[in-house]
């Protein structure tokens, strides 16, 4: 299957060089999408909407939402309301039942690894991974420091 590839933007924030890649390459550009956030569906649970209202701010300082982007973003924030409502009732009931059959996992327990596994599957689509926050930290520091008198 392969890494899934990058947005243009990603891809240009950890760059080398304006126009080029990390590893120097030139980085197409992409479909002129007009670059702005879309609405957040009225259906979201409330944990969804607040994880919408987190992210959209940051990703749409960079450039890196699309109105067409919405289904993938609500499918993010929802794994992430399932792994938020999963957590809280392994806190509440811990990580065992006791059934017929003897102790057995509690089933939010596989809740909680399926969401788990998904919200990082769409977490990497928008860069919102901690692997991916440090590549745009390290992208960073190749943009001139306007502060700096010899940069």
């Amino acid at each position: 299957m392969g890494r899934t590839p990058q947005p243009a933007a990603l891809k240009l924030i950890k760059g080398r060089a304006p126009g080029k890649d990390s590893a120097g390459r030139e980085v197409p550009k992409p479909p002129a999408f007009k670059r702005l956030p879309p609405e957040a569906p009225d259906w979201l649970t409330d944990e969804a909407r607040a994880e919408w209202d987190r992210v959209v701010p940051g990703l749409s300082r960079l450039d890196l939402l699309k109105p067409e982007d919405g289904a993938a973003l609500a499918a993010y924030c929802e794994a992430w309301a399932t792994f938020v409502d999963a957590t809280a009732l392994l806190q509440r009931d811990g990580l065992t039942i006791d059934a017929k059959q003897g102790m057995l996992p509690h089933p939010a327990v596989g809740i909680a690894r399926a969401a788990g596994r998904e919200l990082r599957a769409w977490a990497a689509h928008f860069g919102l991974t901690p692997s991916t926050e440090q590549q745009l930290a390290r992208g960073s520091e190749h943009e001139p420091d306007p502060d700096n008198p010899f940069g």
